[in-house]
């Protein structure tokens, strides 16, 4: 068990990126792709992981994916204008919603409210950072009012926020789990998570 501990962060950033990996490249062709998990990776990641290496490797990897989507993947490359950089800020959004909550608190009602507030100030923010520059500095919408736009992106919301939280209560729920299994009381029965 210390080894798991010791390798703890390791494993989960490398399962982090496998996921983020399996999800963001659906454009390759599986007969039903997942949604996206990047959203959910880097909340995760800054709850869990914390470090800014950690931060910079994924918005590496999610760069590559897009880099490779477009280039060998035959996936059109509409989204990458001059408010693609602008990604990092909304990804650096969840990230920070993520490490401003923190997994120890997680377990018990108080942790899981704190989580799904912070998971939602995380994903507006993200929505706003990533739709918001691309209207303002994609160049598709120069006749295009700033409130129209955001009347026709507003229906893209729901879909963004449904997939970060499933995928972010997927993992919590599991690594809760895997916590009330690794650490039993001495009276046999087992702590919550």
């Amino acid at each position: 068990m210390h080894a798991l501990h010791r390798h703890g962060p390791l494993l989960a950033g490398l399962g982090l990126a496998a996921l983020m990996a399996a999800t963001r490249s659906h454009s390759f062709g599986p007969a039903l792709p997942l949604p996206d998990a990047s959203w959910a990776v880097f909340f995760l990641a800054g709850m869990f992981l914390r470090s800014s290496g950690w931060f910079a490797t994924f918005l590496a990897e999610a760069a590559a994916i897009d880099f490779l989507a477009i280039t060998a993947g035959g996936v059109s490359g509409w989204c990458v204008t001059p408010a693609y950089p602008f990604l990092a800020f909304a990804y650096g959004a969840l990230w920070l919603a993520g490490r401003g909550c923190g997994w120890h608190g997680v377990g018990g009602g108080h942790g899981w409210a704190r989580a799904a507030a912070a998971l939602f100030v995380g994903v507006t923010a993200a929505f706003l950072i990533s739709n918001g520059s691309f209207y303002l500095l994609s160049g598709y919408f120069p006749t295009l009012s700033g409130l129209e736009y955001a009347a026709r992106v507003a229906r893209y919301y729901p879909r963004y926020a449904l997939s970060t939280f499933f995928y972010a209560a997927l993992i919590l729920v599991g690594y809760g789990l895997l916590r009330w299994l690794a650490h039993p009381r001495p009276d046999g029965v087992n702590q919550s998570p």
